[in-house]
């Protein structure tokens, strides 16, 4: 298409923003297991990609019954149980305000506990305007709203492309596929012409990327300090430039991200769990509050000091959940660069529990397996 080499000659690698689209109530419902080498799922997997309608086309067809692919392990629709002993628990919400004055040894001492604890955290008083986070909600689901074939020109698993829709990017590979469609747009070293965003997201994907620029440089200041290295440590590293925005999604399996943190932004539907002491903990929107997750290379630059753990979006029956996830990874230039423990923080009494890996023999782990539940981290420990 003309307007598919427009876009790839204009190309730069960088900032990758997903997004996941709107969704119908459907559930999937339990089934057998599907395996990778079967080859009529491969079969028609491969034609439901080529119709290039994602999930919501689907819903848009008025279907009655999900495709198998998408059906889901029984362990992957485990409900959350209602034990009372733990529904106390819950990811800490810390406020920013006043980071610059006496309260930012509070401060770091509460990011330090959840990193340590839950791997999550949810922080208020960020400086992002709440106008932003809803503009940027509503530019996501204007787009996936768009009838299929508005979409059609974007959809494309070329990762060469800065700018993508696409349902499920281990579509391919996964045992299962998610309910799920996604937008991607790919900021190298924070750049991204904006010209090769979609017209009707354009203004609001933007100006939610100026703004999470800022917050993502005092995060690296905070993690910097609560590790006890100095407050530029982690930005002197390169390692938190190329970025990726946005997921909408009903579901999404357990998993860990593949980022040094991950910043999410989500509606008032929620759905997120987080693993905790081998329970589904929710973590509950709150107005104006984004999402802060360890990605596991920051768990392998820490030697576990801070954790990555997984979590997943269970489905809803009360309509489409809409978020925006911002991974922060090392710059485009320190692709092919091997990042190893910190070795301010490794010692004879804490010594390295992983070897250097770059960011591409460590993606290339990440996406040979899809979203199946398990760790890439296993794979580099020494």
């Amino acid at each position: 298409m003309v307007e598919s080499n427009k876009r790839r000659s204009r190309r730069r690698s960088g900032f990758q923003g997903v997004v996941y689209g709107p969704m119908s109530p459907l559930r999937p419902t339990m089934g057998p297991l599907w395996r990778k080498k079967n080859p009529l799922r491969a079969k028609e997997v491969k034609e439901f990609d080529h119709t290039k309608a994602g999930v919501k086309g689907l819903v848009d067809c008025g279907i009655k019954a999900i495709p198998k692919f998408f059906i889901q392990p029984a362990e992957n629709l485990t409900k959350l149980p209602s034990d009372a002993s733990f529904m106390h628990l819950q990811v800490a919400i810390i406020d920013l305000k006043g980071v610059g004055s006496d309260r930012r040894k509070e401060i770091l001492e509460e990011i330090r506990v959840a990193s340590e604890t839950w791997g999550f955290f949810q922080v208020v008083n960020h400086g992002i305007p709440n106008d932003v986070l809803d503009n940027t909600i509503g530019g996501i689901k204007r787009f996936h709203e768009q009838p299929t074939e508005a979409k059609m020109e974007w959809y494309s698993r070329d990762l060469r492309e800065p700018v993508r829709y696409y349902c499920n990017g281990d579509l391919l590979v996964a045992k299962a596929a998610n309910w799920r469609d996604s937008i991607m747009c790919q900021y190298a070293d924070d750049t991204l012409d904006s010209q090769l965003i979609p017209v009707i997201c354009r203004k609001s994907i933007s100006e939610c990327m100026k703004n999470v620029h800022g917050l993502r440089d005092m995060l690296s200041e905070l993690l910097s300090e609560s590790l006890g290295l100095r407050s530029d440590y982690l930005a002197s590293l390169d390692c938190m430039k190329d970025q990726t925005l946005p997921d909408l999604t009903l579901g999404a399996t357990k998993h860990c991200d593949p980022s040094i943190i991950t910043i999410l932004l989500q509606d008032s539907i929620g759905a997120l769990q987080v693993l905790h002491q081998d329970k589904w903990v929710d973590v509950s929107p709150v107005e104006g509050a984004l999402v802060i997750n360890i990605g596991e290379y920051l768990q392998l630059l820490t030697t576990d000091r801070f954790k990555s753990v997984k979590h997943r979006v269970v489905a809803r029956r009360v309509g489409p959940r809409i978020s925006a996830a911002c991974f922060l990874c090392p710059s485009t230039e320190n692709k092919s660069k091997p990042y190893g423990p910190i070795k301010e923080l490794v010692s004879q009494v804490n010594p390295p529990l992983y070897r250097e890996t770059s960011v591409d023999e460590y993606m290339g782990q990440f996406t040979s397996k899809g979203l199946d539940g398990s760790s890439s981290l296993p794979h580099f420990r020494l």
